[in-house]
């Protein structure tokens, strides 16, 4: 069966807010990626960049890493909103 073409498949809920709590705090996706490695996390620039993009599916143990980098909860990184 043919995929659609008008709408995008999303692949993560995280992707939006990964990017802007990436922009707020000033860090590269490079950046990113060498801290998460620092917390366990097998990652780098280009997965950053898929998550980012909605290209990538994402595991409830990776937003657990992300959620305590940024020091946020698991609810902001995936509704947007405390």
């Amino acid at each position: 069966m043919p995929k659609s073409k008008s709408k995008p498949e999303q692949k993560n809920l995280i992707g939006a807010q990964l990017k802007d709590l990436r922009a707020q705090n000033h860090i590269s996706q490079r950046d990113l990626a060498h801290q998460l490695q620092l917390l366990g996390l097998n990652v780098d620039k280009n997965v950053i960049t898929r998550i980012e993009t909605n290209k990538r599916c994402v595991n409830d143990f990776e937003i657990q890493i992300i959620a305590k980098y940024f020091d946020v909860s698991y609810k902001y990184l995936i509704d947007g909103e405390e």
